[in-house]
């Protein structure tokens, strides 16, 4: 009998295989998230070109960039809630046809305002498609093919935030600055007329519930006005007088929505924001890392593009392959990155935000000090590093911020992690490229505006590390991961790639899709989106 139990428990699992009506609805969801990422990705090497083609005040680009992180964070949790009790598949088919049509108004745009307009429609679209495509995957898939299926989901957002930049570079250099940011957003277009035909085809049919859809608009308002209480000093400087009344609105904004937030959870209403995650340390404080590395990041890109182009007089094809070696390291790093958490356990989100603080830092003394001649290439290099030390981490603090999320709330958890990495990337973009736009415009260097950029943008990744530190000594005082402890992982997430492996390992660039743990009930991740 032992004999026999020893011959099973070493026989190796068997691989199980998609179907084709599972193969069908994985093509609709990894074309959908990589149609949407594809986009953001390429936009930051387009956005110098399309400054001098509109004649775009420093405020416009803030919101060209910032607005599409913004409503994309905003639809997050309506969106999935939305699919969760209506039926996802023509949410899927609206948000993305949504998204399609306005990349034409995109394109076409002749007024900056016209673009900022249309960048918030397009967040909006992507978000309610991102929002449904977890879910669905949830619906369809269950036991290896669901983590599977999320880690190629997770695969497919890294290899398009690699791609954006030397798409957009290629363009750029071929059609030329004038109208090749016009047809950056065109790319877009024959992605998404393919992908709503297939989703209007393979996507399950809605099974709308009995439920009702309890979108908690209040607290969803909330959110949106404390975010915008956060974006527009740096959008419009108000001078001192205006800076101390838009800190008094965060705060009153804040006690507010906390208040809303206990009271409609009191009332037997599901919040957009539970109480219950706050009460616990370490989601809190890991969702404080993952906001600020996600906010920093992303700022931290933008700017670098603008500098290389605007300081340094690359092409766009140029800057896009300085900037290409993050994303190649992150790729990597994030496949080896289960194996460092085997070690180290949480020390390695702590060792990774520390470096990524350190290589920001780096990059704004190298900008101000080194020569031009070798400068692109000491970016680069820097661009190398930061990539492998953000690899390392995103994915498996995300993995230790979902095993803390309480049992109550585990269901919005992963949803209430991506809406908070969107807000942050809307204000962070806001304020970084505000910082670095009126610096030079005021007649400072690029060279010098780029440093002070960066020094913030380390400011942040510091303020990362602090919080990653007390998040692990919240967990040991709560029972949960120890230092040098591991995540837990299941065998199919060892085999298939669950939080922190590789199959995952694209989640953590910058826009890339990061899914919740795939054990989490259907429509739990329904919040879930890509981030930049």
């Amino acid at each position: 009998m032992t004999a026999t139990t020893d011959r099973a428990a070493s026989t190796p699992p068997v691989k199980e295989r998609f179907d084709a009506a599972g193969r069908r609805v994985l093509l609709v969801c990894v074309a959908g998230g990589f149609t949407t990422l594809l986009d953001q990705s390429v936009l930051n090497t387009s956005i110098p070109a399309l400054r001098e083609s509109l004649h775009a005040q420093p405020a416009h680009l803030q919101w060209i960039v910032a607005g599409y992180s913004l409503a994309f964070g905003l639809d997050l949790i309506p969106g999935g809630r939305l699919g969760d009790v209506k039926g996802r598949k023509w949410f899927f088919v609206s948000g993305l046809a949504l998204f399609t049509v306005v990349s034409l108004l995109s394109a076409s745009a002749t007024e900056p305002w016209v673009l900022v307009t249309a960048r918030l429609l397009q967040g909006a679209g992507a978000g309610l498609v991102n929002s449904q495509m977890i879910g669905t995957l949830q619906d369809v898939f269950s036991g290896q093919l669901r983590a599977r299926a999320l880690g190629l989901y997770a695969v497919t957002g890294g290899l398009a935030f690699a791609l954006g930049p030397p798409v957009g570079g290629a363009v750029l250099a071929v059609v030329g600055p004038e109208y090749g940011w016009r047809i950056t957003f065109l790319l877009n277009v024959p992605f998404g007329l393919a992908t709503v035909l297939l989703a209007a085809r393979y996507l399950p049919r809605p099974r709308p519930s009995a439920r009702h859809a309890d979108l908690d608009l209040v607290g969803l308002l909330l959110v949106a006005a404390l975010t915008l209480a956060l974006m527009l000093p740096f959008v419009q400087p108000p001078g001192w007088t205006g800076w101390l009344g838009f800190a008094a609105g965060a705060v009153l904004l804040l006690g507010a929505l906390a208040w809303w937030q206990r009271r409609y959870a009191r009332a037997g209403g599901h919040p957009l924001i539970h109480p219950a995650l706050i009460r616990s340390a370490p989601y809190a404080l890991g969702t404080a890392v993952a906001m600020a590395q996600f906010g920093s990041s992303l700022a931290a890109g933008l700017v670098l593009t603008m500098f290389l182009q605007d300081g340094l007089g690359l092409s766009p094809m140029g800057a896009a392959l300085v900037s290409l070696p993050s994303a190649v390291a992150m790729g990597f790093a994030s496949a080896v990155a289960w194996r460092v958490v085997q070690r180290f356990g949480r020390r390695t989100v702590t060792a990774g935000m520390t470096g990524s603080a350190l290589v920001m830092l780096a990059g704004g003394l190298v900008a101000h000090w080194a020569p031009a001649g070798p400068l692109p290439w000491l970016l680069a290099l820097l661009q190398l590093l930061g990539g492998a030390a953000v690899g390392l981490m995103t994915a498996t603090n995300q993995a230790y911020v979902l095993r803390h999320a309480p049992s109550e709330a585990a269901g919005v958890s992963g949803a209430i992690l991506q809406m908070a990495q969107r807000i942050a990337a809307a204000v962070s973009i806001s304020a970084l490229s505000g910082v670095y736009l009126r610096a030079t415009g005021d007649g400072g260097g690029h060279r010098a505006a780029y440093a002070w950029a960066t020094a913030v943008c380390a400011a942040v990744a510091g303020l990362a590390v602090v919080a990653s530190m007390l998040a692990g000594r919240a967990a040991g005082r709560d029972g949960g991961t120890r230092t040098g402890e591991a995540p837990e992982r299941t065998a199919e997430e060892t085999r298939e790639g669950g939080p922190g492996s590789g199959a995952g390992a694209s989640a953590s660039a910058p826009g890339a899709a990061q899914a919740p743990a795939s054990g989490a009930p259907s429509g739990s991740a329904s919040g879930a989106g890509p981030g930049n």
